[in-house]
């Protein structure tokens, strides 16, 4: 069957759909967010999206509370139904099964070994079926998931917040607190949204961070820190969180202390990974990333100090971007949010594309998506050998 054309209210339904998914936001890795949306003569009688890994899928979770009774209705959703049996059957069956009309879906799957597949068995089987009905939002809303399938890395959220005069501590190193509460909360929220978490030695040392989730309802990120050379004690609060349920990883060099790291995973939920250097030293960030990934982790949020985050962005490594401001003026010689080499012209800066601004209290966040030309171009997976 041909594909058929849109209606006027397929971008309403699409728009419900999306934000169903986004419920589960932080909670399905490694599957991407997919909201459910069935109609049946411009009535909806049946909604569901993915809560979990291994729970229903968005479509199935949809007809169920139909009732199961969804003969001749629509069913919109996000992201192209899967054709293919995993920790569940194929959602085109049950979709075909069920007798579905008409199936409206956001966008296909990134993973080119699947794509067009489900869409195709739904055509092949008579249900008429529309692509690309909000699609720049749905690839939006899973770019995570999108970036980690194609190319075995995890999205990348740096997060700063600094003085008005542009310093993340004062000229002693105190940096508590430079935002309010409002802000504070937010970043709590970014922890809870996203699936690990990412910081330095400099940062560990001088803050000694719990990096847990602090809100109520919340789930603590996988919390993985850089100590290439394995500096910090087995005293310090990360690692002896025994009240999170999310693992502590230590990123080391692969010719760090074998005595240190072997105290540190003496602690309870510690884990160490020895990664390789550079050329020139520092560990391989990029490596890094991909170690984070193959954990079924889909993004990372990076709280780090200048050093961290001024090598992500040499290596065009960073997705999107997170500026908190206080209206404080500190002065002095403190360290600023991003060091490494950064650009000697002003014309050659990163900018944000369409960087979204929100009032906190007193503070100003700033945040948007790096433009995919600053970023480096990774390999696909499914690139030909």
């Amino acid at each position: 069957m041909a594909a058929s054309s849109q209606k006027p209210t397929d971008r309403e339904y699409m728009a419900q759909a999306i934000a169903l998914a986004r419920r589960a936001e932080g909670r399905t890795r490694p599957n991407p967010m997919v909201g459910c949306v069935i109609v049946r003569q411009g009535e909806v009688i049946g909604r569901g999206y993915h809560v979990r890994a291994g729970e229903d899928h968005a479509e199935i979770a949809a007809i169920k509370d139909a009732g199961g009774d969804v003969e001749g209705a629509e069913l919109f959703v996000n992201l192209e139904p899967c054709s293919h049996f995993n920790r569940t059957p194929p959602c085109s069956d049950a979709i075909i099964r069920h007798k579905i009309a008409r199936v409206v879906v956001g966008t296909i799957d990134p993973n080119p070994r699947v794509s067009g597949r489900g869409v195709r068995r739904l055509r092949e089987a008579g249900v008429e079926v529309v692509e690309g009905v909000l699609d720049a939002d749905s690839r939006a809303l899973n770019a995570p998931f999108f970036k980690h399938i194609t190319t075995g890395m995890p999205w990348v959220v740096a997060k700063w917040a600094m003085t008005l005069d542009g310093k993340i501590a004062s000229s002693t190193g105190d940096s508590r607190w430079i935002t309010g509460e409002l802000a504070r909360e937010r970043v709590h929220q970014l922890r809870d949204r996203l699936d690990a978490i990412l910081i330095g030695t400099g940062t560990l040392l001088a803050d000694d961070p719990r990096l847990t989730c602090r809100i109520d309802g919340g789930r603590d990120p996988v919390r993985f820190v850089l100590d290439t050379s394995l500096k910090s004690s087995p005293d310090l609060a990360i690692y002896n969180l025994h009240e999170s349920n999310a693992p502590t990883i230590v990123l080391c060099a692969d010719d760090a202390d074998p005595a240190r790291a072997a105290a540190l995973k003496a602690r309870p939920g510690v884990e160490v990974i020895h990664v390789a250097r550079n050329a020139d030293g520092p560990l391989d960030l990029e490596h890094i990333l991909r170690a984070i990934a193959s954990r079924g982790l889909l993004s990372v949020l990076v709280e780090g100090g200048a050093a961290l985050h001024g090598a992500l962005f040499d290596q065009g490594l960073v997705d999107y971007a997170y500026a908190f401001v206080a209206p404080k003026v500190v002065g002095g010689s403190g360290p600023a949010p991003l060091g490494g080499r950064g650009f000697e012209l002003m014309n050659d800066a990163v900018t944000l594309n369409a960087p979204a601004m929100e009032r906190l209290g007193d503070d100003l966040l700033i945040h948007g998506e790096v433009p995919a030309e600053r970023r480096a171009q990774l390999p696909s997976l499914f690139d030909e050998a």
